[in-house]
């Protein structure tokens, strides 16, 4: 999950660590190599998800966070997604 600026240093705010420490434990360069993301675990899922639907950051996700799946989607989003979907206004 990519991480716009400020964000790195809301979340580290909001869990109450060093903003060095949260990006060194709970990110990673993303493959292009021009931004940070928030670490995922071996199956793919976000390191602050708590099982299926609880979010540890959730105040203070980050903004693609905040859109998924409505801002963005992909085949088959539905099915791995348990967000609702919210119409186009």
């Amino acid at each position: 999950m990519r991480l716009a600026e400020g964000e790195a240093d809301r979340i580290a705010e909001f869990l109450g660590v060093p903003v060095r420490d949260f990006i060194a434990d709970s990110t990673e360069l993303l493959p292009g190599r021009d931004a940070l993301g928030i670490r995922s675990l071996p199956t793919g899922e976000c390191i602050f998800l708590d099982g299926r639907n609880v979010c540890r950051i959730q105040p203070v996700k980050p903004r693609q966070c905040r859109g998924f799946p409505n801002a963005w989607r992909f085949p088959g989003w539905r099915d791995v997604c348990e967000a609702v979907e919210v119409p186009a206004s």
